[in-house]
């Protein structure tokens, strides 16, 4: 992860040298959402300052619920669904890129930690999904679209307004960790290193250098296992 963990070092130095957000290394550590339901949230930086032909959003989470829950949310002016991994129900998870969205079913398995990779490219409008490490069949979603830079970026609910909005019945309660984007979309390789906490490429979200600012009934702390590979 250490290729991943400097770019974002200079990357972050670069685009917001007056943030007031010091990056965090969050190796081993996970973010706790502790209340259901719940307006908690992260909100993480630095967005993108170009629009977007490609991207790839991975993170791990942990919990038991079944109601409708948000992971990744991000959102514009003018489009609260820009990009949102949403889970409506256990064994299915929605990806949505401008407004629209495609449903992807995910094999069923016990509670545990669950790590899920969404890319999508605008040439093709191909949009992968992959589930602890293994991909599941390819759909097409909102071809030749450009996704707007200017966003807030949330875990752990669902924006219905930029920045806000929040419906307390859509919120992630449980654990999350791992949390990455990239402004392009990693190969099967790579796919497969996210899942299996190898080094990463260059990105735009880091877990080991990222800036956050809690919002909310949520907390920083370490995991309770040394690896969370299933």
């Amino acid at each position: 992860q250490w290729t991943c963990y400097v770019w974002n070092l200079l990357l972050t130095a670069e685009l917001h040298p007056q943030s007031g957000l010091v990056p965090q290394d969050l190796y081993r550590k996970v973010f706790v959402f502790r209340n259901d339901p719940n307006d908690a949230h992260v909100v993480v930086k630095p967005e993108p300052e170009q629009s977007l032909q490609n991207f790839t959003v991975c993170l791990r989470s942990f919990t038991d619920l079944t109601r409708p829950y948000g992971l990744f949310s991000y959102a514009t002016k003018a489009q609260d669904n820009e990009i949102l991994l949403f889970k409506p129900k256990p064994g299915e998870y929605k990806l949505y890129v401008g407004g629209e969205f495609v449903t992807f079913r995910v094999p069923e398995i016990r509670m545990d930690w669950e790590h899920v990779c969404a890319s999508w490219e605008s040439t093709t409008g191909i949009a992968e999904f992959w589930v602890n490490g293994k991909p599941l069949p390819r759909k097409g979603l909102r071809k030749d679209y450009s996704i707007s830079a200017e966003a807030v970026i949330v875990l752990g609910q669902d924006q219905d307004s930029f920045g806000g909005g929040f419906d307390l019945y859509n919120s992630f309660t449980g654990e999350m960790a791992d949390v990455y984007m990239w402004v392009y979309g990693l190969s099967p390789g790579k796919m497969r290193a996210a899942y299996q906490s190898l080094q990463l490429p260059p990105c735009l979200l880091g877990w080991r250098n990222l800036q956050y600012e809690l919002k909310g009934d949520v907390v920083v702390k370490p995991r309770l296992r040394e690896t969370l590979i299933i």
